[in-house]
């Protein structure tokens, strides 16, 4: 199967739900090809979308992914490390699993799948990586204790103004998107008062507002090292 001349290629992690899903969404109708990944992600109808099943923690599963993306479109134009896993917890009740599963997804599944896709772009001439983290990183609260958050997401935040000063010149761009706490399937209905509650506009976020974000630095070429916050007013304050 062909690849539609001039047709740009996005890889979303964490892509069959939520904020993953709302992104696979949006891309096919910037007119992108797609490779998404999940663990259980299902095959897709859409021939211009790519499903590769795989823990993203997993160095295999970010080859897999890169692999797919040449293979079926012959590039890559933008890498959207959407996943990530979330654990609030008082910091001396986390366990070596949640430590383990915080390292593997938030970190090592960036690392190898950004490592993997820099390569790509650098010999096309460009590119665009964009990480979801989390406002908490910025505003702590004692109500939501988050340390491993702090620790992985904050370190991605860190590393896209790295790497978006190490790349400048080569034409690829990194930012991150540094969302609230936002109505995704994780968060039982039950819950979203007292988690809007924690944002200073007194609600959640919708997926639409952090797809919008994304979209936003996607098109937007001046734009590099950026940690754009779509938290309802978190990281200026409570």
């Amino acid at each position: 199967m062909e690849q539609v001349q001039g047709q740009k290629v996005a890889i979303i992690t964490g892509a069959s739900q939520g904020i993953g899903a709302g992104l696979v969404g949006a891309y096919r109708k910037l007119g992108y090809g797609v490779v998404a990944n999940s663990r259980s992600i299902a095959p897709s109808e859409d021939a211009d979308i790519v499903t590769v099943q795989g823990d993203i923690a997993e160095a295999d599963t970010s080859r897999r992914v890169i692999e797919a993306a040449q293979r079926r479109f012959g590039r890559i134009d933008t890498v959207v490390n959407n996943a990530g896993v979330f654990i609030a917890k008082p910091f001396t009740d986390y366990t070596e699993e949640d430590f383990a599963g915080k390292i593997g997804i938030n970190l090592a599944g960036f690392f190898h799948l950004t490592q993997g896709a820099l390569k790509v772009m650098e010999s096309q001439g460009g590119g665009h990586v964009v990480s979801i983290t989390t406002s908490f990183t910025d505003s702590a609260n004692s109500n939501v204790p988050s340390v491993l958050a702090a620790l992985t997401k904050g370190g991605l935040n860190s590393a896209t103004k790295s790497l978006a000063i190490e790349y400048a010149a080569r034409g690829i761009r990194v930012n991150a998107v540094s969302p609230g706490v936002i109505k995704t399937p994780m968060h039982p209905v039950e819950n979203h008062e007292m988690l809007g509650g924690l944002h200073p506009v007194g609600h959640m976020g919708e997926i639409g507002d952090v797809v919008d974000a994304v979209l936003f630095l996607e098109n937007a070429p001046f734009v590099t090292g950026e940690i754009l916050h779509v938290d309802g007013g978190q990281s200026a304050g409570h």
